[in-house]
């Protein structure tokens, strides 16, 4: 099948975006869980709020060398394997018995999630470009963000029937659902052709990738707010609960609002895409970057907030990473076509990088402040902001590569 053929399928947009989701959906149903894990597992609060940040390192670590291998050998062996380490990961996590061993059992779970968010960017790349591949990675996310949604909710009401060790087990059931899904709705999109030395080739790859300012320039967009939104998300639970009283239950619901307004701004860029090129879209989205970012920040300063205003705050920052990020994101990878498993996973592995600092350092300096709570988004928000004032030096102008396809 074409790659445009394989781009208007809806099975093979449904499984891409079910491969995005897989990441969110593993952070998001354990949050609810994090209480009640720490009191079992004999550790503190901290401590296991390290549950997302772990998992976060754990992805990073897998992207570039899924990215290498998925160029040199295609992209659904690298798929296959990863998926075996997940469900390997996902089995530890769920019948640990200590909070070292459900550390370690995340980590294996973030490497072998790591190819499912590459080579599903990745494969985008290799039958589309452009407007074609915003709408599909619009397309992505609008079910990515299913995830966030029902993932706290479904966490929540597994514990009250079954306690904290049921999400985790559904985590297990998840990946072997995707891994049909895999087999059933992909085909191979890359056809390698001939290979260098892997260490030559990786090395040429990020060569290739930084030689361009425009990759440079969409992936500093694309890094920076995972920082902010992985912070509040690995702090969401005691900000909820803790601060301003919640029941479980409740969070699992507020907690949904921010997959909601991703959904949403993932619909509203799928709309924008297809009436304004790229940067016009991201111009939209970074104002409503250096209002969150300036709100969260003023919050921080004041060190109190009503909720209601904070968490509408926090909201308009998720709503604005899917109208950002998906434009940003075409635009790193749109002069790579032929290195674009290793394009994704550089994008990937710095991107988790950023948000696993932000989940670990909101961890550590959480204190049962807003103040400690909200920094961290704020300053991702407004950083945001100033990369993209700072385009003319760092990308004057974009060039497409709409007939560049990877499989060609």
């Amino acid at each position: 099948m074409n790659p445009p053929d394989l781009a208007q399928r809806r099975s093979f947009v449904a499984t891409l975006g079910f491969l995005t989701a897989i990441a969110a959906f593993t952070v998001d149903v354990s949050l609810p869980a994090v209480p009640a894990m720490v009191e079992a597992l004999g550790t503190n609060l901290p401590r296991g709020q390290q549950i997302v940040g772990i998992f976060m390192i754990g992805m990073a670590f897998g992207q570039i060398p899924a990215g290498l291998v998925s160029d040199r050998v295609g992209r659904l062996p690298v798929l296959y394997a990863g998926m075996a380490l997940f469900v390997v990961g996902a089995i530890a996590s769920a019948t640990a018995g200590s909070i070292e061993v459900m550390l370690a059992g995340r980590f294996v779970q973030g490497v072998g999630a790591a190819p499912a968010i590459v080579l599903s960017r990745a494969i985008v790349r290799d039958v589309s470009s452009g407007k074609d591949a915003a709408k599909l990675m619009s397309l992505m996310t609008m079910i990515f963000t299913a995830a966030p949604v029902i993932a706290p909710t479904i966490g929540a009401l597994l514990i009250a029937q079954w306690g904290w060790r049921a999400p985790f087990v559904l985590i297990i059931g998840l990946a072997v659902v995707i891994l049909v899904l895999v087999r059933l709705n992909l085909t191979e999109t890359h056809q390698p052709g001939e290979n260098q030395h892997p260490v030559r080739q990786l090395r040429n790859s990020f060569v290739e990738f930084f030689s361009h300012r425009q990759s440079i320039f969409g992936l500093l967009l694309i890094v920076i707010p995972p920082a902010g939104f992985l912070s509040i998300i690995a702090l969401a639970a005691a900000l909820v609960v803790e601060i301003y009283g919640f029941s479980v239950t409740q969070f699992g619901l507020i907690f949904a609002t921010l997959g909601i307004s991703i959904l949403v701004g993932a619909a509203v860029n799928r709309v924008l895409v297809t009436r304004f090129d790229a940067m016009h879209v991201i111009g939209f989205g970074i104002v409503l970057y250096a209002v969150s970012g300036s709100t969260l920040l003023a919050f921080a300063w004041l060190d109190a907030a009503p909720f209601v205003p904070l968490w509408a705050a926090i909201a308009l920052f998720m709503f604005t990473v899917a109208i950002v990020m998906p434009n940003a994101t075409v635009i790193a990878l749109d002069p790579l076509p032929r290195i674009a498993g290793v394009a994704s996973s550089i994008i990937g592995t710095l991107q988790n990088i950023f948000g696993a600092a932000g989940a670990l350092i909101g961890a550590a300096i959480y204190n049962g402040s807003v103040r400690n709570s909200v920094v961290i988004i704020g300053g991702a928000g407004v950083a945001t902001v100033l990369v993209f004032l700072a385009k003319p030096l760092l990308c004057p102008r974009l060039v497409h590569h709409p007939d560049e396809l990877a499989r060609d």
